[in-house]
């Protein structure tokens, strides 16, 4: 169960960004308080000092441990007997590298919110970082931590299915049909600016969720992509809808539509898997719920704590059957894995090895690989190689 013990102890935990008015930042709270393993001790919460203490007083941090950036947190955190063992970073893209780079450096284990960067140099650079210090590093791709995405995989890597030959994936909103961005909104604003999100908006937000997934649940690694991406409306400067071909080693072909300009679409994210004798499919707005087809048969409907569902669900699975869970769940089992690596890595031991489904940097590279590749291949109207 999901509340298995790691430690006597809970691991130091730090932020930064995330403070008030951020949605995100209020995720990663809740979802690190969950299970119990961490204890949110310190934070630069926020651009602006004002913002910074008010968001500080707001957490009942110490006044002392309310930080007005990232590097001085990092140094005086690093220097301190009861210093954080571990940061969460929740700043818009483009601080993600220096953000993250500074507390490598001090020697503090990472969980970073998703994409891991906005260019390949700054994520291979993260990933030496990391290597070098023998540090956890954690992406916050928290769709793998739904139990019933966890029992897709496991299903699919059985062979239960057969050798996989389809995989469809889409990711589709609707909260920026409207030029918002252009209004005033902050998380519209920053997410559509070249300058603060990297090279995609909406292939990097949610492309790179439906990227993720579909790698996690198929266990096919992607080979090329080809793109059409569109920025629909008026006067935004990035991609707002995206129709993307797939190919995949083996042979498997697949395409994926992400889009946050899909009226009526909430958060509509979905992945289909079909091989030679059978399929799965899940969606995330039903998340207790995985279709599994075998063919010749009819389809079956697994729940969540129901009746032959595997181990690699269960051990995730807070709720009886029946009692739904959600978001925060599946993102708090990112923290459940992470601390288990954390706790692994300070005791020198080897790690549970379910913890190891949680992403991590080379899940945050394939990523802004899979960015960089759509954008190119948009560009220059041909198949792009997304192997960087």
């Amino acid at each position: 169960m999901a509340t298995e013990n790691i430690s006597d102890s809970r691991i130091r935990l730090g932020m930064v960004g995330g403070g008030e008015d951020s949605f995100i930042g209020a995720v990663h709270r809740v979802a690190a308080r969950l299970d119990d393993h961490f204890d949110l001790v310190a934070g630069a919460l926020s651009s602006t000092s004002e913002r910074a203490q008010r968001s500080g007083r707001m957490m009942r941090l110490p006044e002392d441990r309310i930080y007005p950036d990232h590097a001085g947190m990092a140094r005086l955190e690093a220097a301190r007997a009861d210093g954080i063992e571990a940061v969460t970073i929740a700043t818009p893209n483009h601080l993600h590298h220096e953000h993250c780079a500074a507390f490598l450096d001090a020697g503090i284990h990472v969980i970073c919110d998703k994409p891991l960067a906005c260019s390949m140099a700054e994520a291979r650079d993260l990933a030496a970082r990391a290597k070098s210090a023998d540090l956890v590093f954690t992406v916050t791709y928290n769709n793998t931590g739904y139990p019933m995405v966890r029992e897709a995989r496991d299903i699919v890597a059985s062979g239960r299915i057969g050798e996989p030959r389809a995989v469809q994936i889409e990711y589709a909103q609707d909260w920026l049909t409207n030029p918002i961005d252009a209004e005033g909104h902050k998380q519209a604003a920053w997410r559509t600016d070249p300058a603060r999100v990297g090279p995609g908006a909406c292939i990097g937000d949610v492309g790179t969720h439906a990227f993720n997934l579909a790698a996690f649940v198929s266990g096919l690694e992607l080979e090329s992509v080809f793109a059409d991406v569109s920025s629909f409306v008026a006067g935004r400067r990035m991609d707002d809808d995206a129709n993307i071909l797939l190919r995949y080693g083996g042979g498997a072909r697949g395409s994926m539509w992400a889009s946050q300009i899909a009226c009526g679409n909430e958060n509509g994210l979905r992945v289909r898997v079909y091989g030679a004798s059978g399929g799965v499919e899940w969606d995330g707005e039903t998340p207790n719920h995985l279709k599994v087809i075998e063919y010749g048969a009819p389809p079956a409907i697994l729940t969540r704590g129901g009746f032959g569902v595997g181990s690699a669900a269960n051990r995730i699975t807070r709720m009886a059957a029946g009692l739904p869970e959600g978001y925060l769940e599946c993102f708090a089992n990112t923290y459940l894995d992470a601390a288990e690596l954390i706790r692994a890595k300070q005791q020198g031991r080897a790690p549970d090895p379910a913890a190891l489904d949680a992403p991590d940097i080379s899940d945050g590279m394939a990523a802004v690989g899979f960015v960089e590749a759509v954008v190119e291949s948009a560009g220059k109207d041909r198949w792009v190689d997304v192997r960087r």
